[in-house]
């Protein structure tokens, strides 16, 4: 028998048992899974969409509280406040959606998109433009439980189009956000978004000190930039690094001083990091120090 009838027979053969399983009532998700896997081993899927079926997989079992931006890092503006107050923090943060709060993080008013204070800041100067008022462009707010389903939520993001909804805890206060992109992040993967670097640039510089930098940048790349001499020969990427420096899968807002550099997490999901904010450290210390996270 030749080597492309021997490889025909064993796809055949495992073709024939995935259909047999879907055919009928798979036993359970876990065995749908190891299915799936051995299909990438055999080159009949790729990694990528192995990956997305498993995170389409994992969304039906996922709550809101699981993924939302937690309260105390939501990045919001006060109603009654002039433009030019919070304006900086917007192009700063470089979101397009921000609640807007009245007394306290509690009382979440509306969402203000970004684009609405386009009109307002075309005018050359404050005495050529109108008085903004907040009602006028602000947006309804959507609020959901921490228990809703990331399937559940995905469907209604769908189907109201909305992009951003408030999360609130049992008691009713307001415990952090979700958008439409963290949801689909945990299917597909890294977003490039409003966090990101622009396409093809690994590293950028904010200023004050401070850099965001892409979790994949090879090792050696990132020693050239910064002038560090982190060893390459466990990991490639200084995502790889960083997750051993904290010792494990670091979350969102997670802060660590890793060879004279705070690393902080600016975008993480349950499979790996992507985006870090890197500040150099006036005085570097030997090995890591962990720092209080802003949860």
């Amino acid at each position: 028998m030749s080597n492309d009838q021997s490889l025909n027979g064993a796809t055949r053969s495992w073709l024939e048992r995935i259909t047999q399983v879907l055919s009928s009532e798979p036993q359970d998700r876990e065995e749908l899974v190891r299915l799936l896997r051995d299909a990438e081993k055999r080159n009949l899927i790729d990694v990528e969409a192995l990956g997305m079926i498993e995170g389409a997989l994992q969304v039906g079992e996922m709550q809101v509280r699981d993924i939302m931006i937690p309260r105390a890092q939501m990045v919001v503006v006060e109603e009654g406040v002039p433009p030019e107050a919070f304006v900086a923090e917007v192009i700063e943060s470089g979101h397009s959606r921000f609640p807007v709060i009245g007394d306290s993080r509690d009382e979440v008013r509306g969402i203000l998109l970004a684009k609405d204070l386009l009109a307002y800041f075309a005018k050359d100067t404050r005495d050529t433009r109108d008085v903004f008022d907040m009602d006028d462009v602000m947006r309804p707010a959507v609020f959901i439980p921490e228990s809703k389903r990331l399937n559940v939520l995905l469907k209604e993001f769908r189907q109201s189009r909305n992009h951003m909804a408030i999360v609130v805890d049992e008691y009713g206060g307001v415990a952090g956000l979700v958008t439409i992109e963290d949801v689909l992040e945990q299917i597909v993967g890294e977003i490039d978004d409003e966090h990101d670097t622009e396409v093809g640039q690994d590293i950028r510089r904010l200023g004050n000190g401070e850099f965001v930098v892409k979790a994949r940048i090879p090792i050696d790349e990132f020693n050239e930039y910064f002038n560090t001499s982190f060893s390459d020969e466990e990991f490639d990427t200084i995502g790889g690094l960083v997750i051993k420096s904290f010792g494990h899968l670091p979350k969102r807002g997670e802060s660590e001083e890793i060879g004279g550099m705070l690393v902080r997490i600016l975008r993480a999901d349950k499979r790996r990091v992507h985006l870090l904010r890197v500040t150099a450290v006036s005085q570097p210390r030997g090995g890591t120090r962990r720092v209080k996270s802003d949860k």
